[in-house]
């Protein structure tokens, strides 16, 4: 047997110094050498356990063994097969924790790069081939009139499925873009939007109507869609609204949700200002509470912005940080400073209510919650207060009401997300499917593509039998 080889090969990426001052994207991507050098790492082993890894099931040693061996038009076509997003999953889905993490060498400390494999493959295919590579099957004999309400990864996954199952697929998003959380939520510089719109297009290439400036619940209900001859309907709308702590100042000036932040920079341009008139206050001190990758992009966006110190504010240990280790790696590199076992007691403000100030608690870890991390506990006495202008609260998300409000008969729990079948994404009200962030909260982007593609099956398998 040949000697395994656990070197995986490192991906070019901006010099710390240099990227902190611009939003090209920080990884610079494989050369096709370096691809098919890490590609014939891959042992292409019998029982391939990446695939199960993966939640929607890429044939990961097929288009992986045909990179290796020089076919990419074929790669492409394996790859886009099973993920209509790859360009997209190929940066932000979190292969560490799920196709990665199964492979065999991983047991050795050298899994396969297969994100990054994926990315170059899409990049390479979007450069060469455009969005040739599936044939539209859409108009098939049998074929019903589905809706899918919003664009991002649930939306659109669930959207090239259906019409690649024969169906006339209509999609409807509320902003003036599509790609939903994609466009408006992650940094250029960790996903450039021409990804995006390339894959987008791709969808759309497909058959599937896009139709934005569309707010369900507002131009049109759920249930006047189902009367109008649409005989399923697929929820993918995301968890949009932010959540805050509920703690005096909050409402101060130069405070904002971290949706509010990130929207203003990524989906209207504000770190092009005043090219595009859309400015987003640049603070000198600024404080991102929360320890995700969305507070790992805002704090990354603010020191673009030109923040003089940027911290990370965060209630636990390094050792709990949600977000992706790379994303944590790439923020420290770039002189974010992290604030740990720290949590905000309430902000300060100016006679003009601009916060200057934010005083704190420190923080130690008892027992495990119901998350499985350890729970934080506040030292009495320990508050501290540190001198901020700007502050971005970045502690998760939930949907936002609009659609549960007005569509009769739909479920909901307490926080606000829809009640559905976690295999199939079958909600309690009849030819009605949900998944995504709308029935599980702020989760990743490939969890929501599994959502809309078990969704897709399951939509099929109804219509076909009507």
């Amino acid at each position: 047997m040949a000697k395994l080889n656990l070197n995986r090969v490192d991906m070019p990426r901006q010099e710390p110094e240099v990227r902190g001052k611009n939003y090209d994207e920080v990884a610079l991507g494989y050369s096709l050498e370096q691809a098919q050098e890490e590609a014939t790492r891959c042992i292409q082993c019998p029982k391939f356990p990446c695939k199960a890894g993966c939640p929607v099931q890429v044939d990961i040693p097929e288009f992986i063994l045909a990179l290796r061996d020089g076919n990419l038009p074929e790669a492409a076509k394996i790859l886009k097969g099973k993920n209509a997003l790859p360009g997209i999953c190929g940066r932000v889905c979190p292969q560490e924790t799920q196709c990665e993490v199964v492979c065999v060498l991983a047991k050795r400390g050298g899994q396969v790069a297969i994100g990054r494999l994926e990315r170059y493959v899409a990049d390479w295919e979007k450069a060469n081939m455009g969005a040739s590579v599936v044939t539209p099957v859409a108009g098939k004999p049998g074929g019903k009139k589905v809706a899918v309400i919003g664009s991002g990864p649930a939306g659109l996954t669930a959207a090239a499925d259906l019409v690649k199952y024969g169906h006339s697929v209509t999609l409807f998003e509320a902003l003036h873009v599509a790609g939903g959380v994609l466009m408006y939520g992650i940094p250029e510089f960790r996903l450039p939007k021409d990804i995006v719109q390339g894959e987008v297009d791709y969808v759309a290439s497909l058959g599937v109507d896009i139709k934005l400036n569309s707010v369900v619940g507002k131009l049109v209900t759920i249930d006047e869609l189902l009367e109008d001859g649409y005989e399923a309907v697929f929820l993918g709308t995301g968890a949009g609204l932010p959540m805050f702590m509920g703690i005096p100042g909050e409402n101060l000036n130069g405070i904002y949700s971290a949706n509010e932040f990130l929207t203003r920079i990524n989906l209207m341009k504000a770190y092009r200002f005043p090219e595009y008139d859309t400015p987003v206050r640049v603070g000198k001190n600024v404080a991102v509470i929360g320890g995700g990758n969305v507070a790992m992009d805002s704090a990354r966006c603010a020191l673009r912005l030109g923040a003089e110190k940027v911290y990370i504010v965060y209630r636990r240990s390094d050792a709990e940080l949600p977000a992706r280790r790379e994303e944590v790696e790439n923020a420290q590199e770039e002189g974010i400073i992290f604030k740990f076992l720290t949590n905000p007691k309430q902000f300060i403000g100016d006679e003009k209510n601009n916060v200057v100030a934010m005083e704190c608690f420190e923080m130690e870890l008892g027992e495990p919650d119901e998350s499985g991390r350890r729970r934080p506990i506040v030292k009495e006495g320990s508050e501290f207060t540190m001198e901020v202008d700007v502050v971005i609260i970045a502690l998760g998300t939930t949907p936002n009401p609009l659609i549960a409000q007005t569509t009769a008969g739909l479920e909901t729990t307490r926080k606000g997300t829809v009640v559905a079948d976690e295999t199939a994404g079958k909600t309690v009200k009849d030819r009605v499917w949900a998944g995504g962030d709308i029935v599980t909260g702020a989760a990743t982007v490939i969890s929501a593509m599994g959502a809309g593609k078990r969704a897709a099956a399951d939509i099929n398998e109804f219509l076909s039998k009507q």
